[in-house]
């Protein structure tokens, strides 16, 4: 008599549909790319015309927080004068933030 009644309540529940389960996966897909992806693409955007529109003259701040004056800027990478008589060469994509641009830049 048991196996009746374990087959009668296997009946009796309908199957779960299996697209409730990946619904809050659904949710949060929209979720975490307006939160995170698009904010990302937007600073690396910023940070693409950022080191595009280096000149010479210019007044930067490096990602480890060195401060100085462009010196020159090459392909890939730049020289910045930190002191009298002092340049150090750093990678474009190291600059955070341009303080002052230089006087040739600003007419142009």
């Amino acid at each position: 008599m048991t196996p009746f009644l374990f087959d009668f309540l296997a009946q009796a529940t309908p199957a779960p549909n299996p697209l409730t389960g990946l619904l809050p996966i659904l949710f949060l897909i929209p979720i975490f790319y307006v939160l995170i992806i698009r904010p990302q693409q937007k600073r690396a955007r910023e940070l693409k015309t950022l080191t595009e529109s280096l000149k010479t003259g210019d007044k930067v701040v490096t990602n480890a927080g060195l401060h100085g004056i462009v010196a020159n800027v090459k392909e890939k990478t730049f020289l910045l004068k930190v002191a009298d008589n002092v340049k150090l060469e750093f990678d474009k994509s190291a600059v955070a933030l341009i303080e002052a641009r230089s006087d040739s830049a600003t007419e142009a």
